[in-house]
């Protein structure tokens, strides 16, 4: 089970073999919700503080300069067995494997934070660590949301309800993807808006749109928002009982904790949604309706140990062209709009306007499609006409 491979046969009668070299790789995606814990259990051993901060570290310093280090990848799955690799357990066992982590890491943080003697500094380090990690969660629920497997919707769930969002899989299966690169959609960024004035529109409109939809859902099957079969409110069940008891058990300073927790976690994705889809635009068709996503509707990237932190998310391209494909067989293609780094370091980039203007304002501008076209960007409509060049930044930043 840990090595496989692929064999096919060619149209000539021959035999070709394909090996997934990543596939033990794979298990950081899983291994990765612990690092909290590893951050605390070496406060715990050294008792410096800075400990705690590591989480951050790894995010944000360790892993892009060791995207910048190996760099990218760029190969795919032969077609030819893609469909035994979509069938094989494996890749779906890490992702269920995942879930329950996410737990285990979020109990054991809170309880930390509550009954270490730890500096407000300290606290408030682990607390955005636990976060920061907790936000994957999101990203494993994203994957798992997508498939028809009952047992697959069971799990994207119970890891949704971990950081609170369990409207997530409703808004973004219905609604994100429907309107992906328009100006409809208040999960795709604008051409010169900035994360932080992006995120007051993304954060709840994602909201108000996946109960908007769940709520047609409902009726249209007879049924009132508030009901068991409601996908968002079996989330937010789980969310209850999780959050709800840690802070019967704990107290009052958990409740604290797990808010701390909970905003880091939907910042995460808050993140990675500004930068899939920056300034991109789909056509409106002559009936009114858009043209289908395709891949240069999203920005991609290769880049390794990121991809490999998040189970592909990162080859985005193919991903909404595409939305049942499982993670292992998501590819490449030529032409698509690239970012410089994998998420992580993007995220950063993104958390310093200027810069993000000055680096992917003039990448989107250039790219093949779009040809210094404005009118072929998701514009922000706030953004001032003297200021719609390479160098453009959010007027309100």
């Amino acid at each position: 089970m840990l090595q496989r491979t692929y064999q096919w046969t060619t149209p000539t009668g021959g035999m070709r073999a394909y090996v997934d070299r990543k596939r033990l790789a794979w298990t950081l995606s899983v291994l990765f919700p612990l690092l909290p814990i590893l951050a605390l259990v070496l406060h715990l051993n050294l008792g410096n503080e800075a400990w705690l901060f590591l989480p951050l570290a790894v995010v944000y310093v360790l892993v892009p300069l060791m995207d910048a280090m190996l760099g990218e990848d760029a190969s795919n799955p032969p077609e030819e067995v893609v469909a035994e690799l979509e069938a094989d357990a494996y890749y779906r066992v890490l992702l269920w494997l995942t879930v329950p982590l996410y737990f285990v890491g979020l109990v054991v943080t809170t309880g930390y934070a509550v009954s270490a003697s730890l500096s407000w500094i300290g606290w408030l380090g682990l607390a955005y660590s636990a976060g920061l990690v907790g936000g994957l969660a999101v990203n494993t629920g994203h994957e798992l949301g997508h498939k028809r497997s009952p047992v697959d919707q069971l799990f994207a769930r119970l890891a949704l309800a971990v950081p609170a969002y369990g409207h997530f899989s409703v808004e973004h299966n219905f609604g994100h993807h429907r309107h992906v690169a328009t100006a409809e959609d208040s999960a795709s960024a604008r051409f010169g808006e900035s994360i932080y004035r992006f995120a007051g529109r993304e954060m709840p409109g994602g909201l108000r749109r996946a109960v908007a939809i769940e709520r047609s859902r409902q009726h249209r099957r007879g049924r009132g928002f508030w009901t068991v079969h409601n996908e968002i409110v079996q989330s937010w069940m789980v969310t209850l009982l999780l959050q709800g008891g840690l802070v019967a058990w704990l107290g009052w300073e958990a409740l604290l904790f797990l808010l701390i927790h909970n905003l880091v976690a939907w910042w995460q994705l808050t993140s990675a949604n500004y930068v899939e889809h920056y300034g991109l635009k789909r056509a409106r068709l002559a009936d009114g309706r858009y043209e289908r996503c395709r891949p240069h509707h999203s920005w991609n990237s290769n880049h390794v140990v990121s991809n490999l932190l998040l189970f592909h998310l990162e080859r985005h391209s193919d991903h909404h062209a595409h939305p049942q494909r499982r993670y292992q067989s998501l590819r490449d293609f030529p032409d698509l709009p690239r970012l410089p780094s994998g998420y992580f370091g993007m995220f950063v980039l993104a958390y310093l306007p200027p810069l993000w203007f000055r680096v992917m304002n003039p990448r989107t501008l250039n790219l093949p499609h779009i040809g210094a076209d404005p009118s072929l960007l998701n514009l922000d409509p706030r953004l001032k006409p003297g200021l719609l060049s390479g160098g453009a930044v959010d007027p309100s930043a």
